[in-house]
């Protein structure tokens, strides 16, 4: 096994209990990190810090939204109040609210893309980032550097039908860790995000099976990517092995954006 030197290193996982970040969180548990699970699911604590701990990490859950600034500075709080440091953040919660802006139809408008769906996917996806790493960095400084990993798509590389506000919100994400890597490379605080492409995740293995025969049919590899192999980027990343690696935007697609 390759050494990632991330034993005992403190990381926290945002939408850890389900999908890609329950994956993520479940990778950096195995290469004994001690592992905050953020999410705002309610009853699922005890089963992931079992799981977690179960994996040879040390772990806690804490029920937070990500939108709210006082509950992420106070979750924050209580990790370096528990562990004493913050070495990584993993930005991956996220949300989707799909819809055209305009539907037109038989001449007339049928549907828009209203403004709750528009403003809470703008919350969850940017604003959420935002709050989590601003409370981390300070963290981070003291404790001599770290890494924010931030969940981006390749939908924010070249939009998406019926995705207005998700790809907005991913394309943000791409120029905040840009602009980030500028402002944090001198505090040893490396920013990258990961782009994935199509991934089995609880949500997209309930879509239609026209819908995803077309997504496969787009993937130039031929099939969906795994939570698994998203939350592996993020440890390696993470990773001493990835010690010069800033500012970067890195698409885990099988090949999709060259595809499209």
């Amino acid at each position: 096994m390759i050494e990632t030197g991330l034993e005992g290193k403190v990381v926290v996982v945002t939408g850890a209990a389900a999908g890609i970040g329950r994956a993520t969180a479940r990778r950096f548990a195995r290469e004994g990190a001690r592992v905050a699970a953020w999410d705002v699911a309610a009853g699922a604590g005890g089963a992931l810090v079992a799981e977690l701990e179960g994996l040879g990490g040390e772990a806690l859950y804490e029920r937070v939204d990500v939108t709210d600034r006082a509950a992420v500075e106070a979750a924050t709080a209580a990790v370096v109040e528990r562990w004493g440091r913050y070495d990584v953040l993993v930005n991956n919660a996220g949300i989707v609210r799909d819809g055209q802006m305009v539907k037109w139809k038989d001449g007339e408008v049928a549907s828009i893309l209203d403004d709750d769906a528009f403003d809470r996917v703008l919350g969850v996806n940017l604003k959420g980032v935002f709050l989590c790493a601003r409370a981390a960095v300070p963290q981070m400084i003291r404790g001599g550097g770290g890494v924010i990993l931030n969940a981006s798509s390749v939908v924010g590389l070249y939009g998406n039908f019926g995705q207005s506000n998700y790809a907005a919100t991913k394309g943000a994400v791409n120029a905040m860790t840009r602009t980030w890597s500028r402002e944090l490379g001198r505090h040893g605080i490396r920013v990258n995000a990961v782009a994935p492409g199509f991934v089995a995740t609880e949500i997209v293995s309930a879509m239609p099976r026209k819908v995803l025969d077309g997504m496969v049919g787009r993937t130039p590899l031929g099939r969906f990517g795994t939570p698994e192999e998203v939350a592996e980027t993020y440890v390696w990343l993470a990773s001493d092995s990835a010690s010069f690696i800033h500012g970067a935007v890195l698409s885990v697609d099988g090949g999709l954006v060259i595809g499209t």
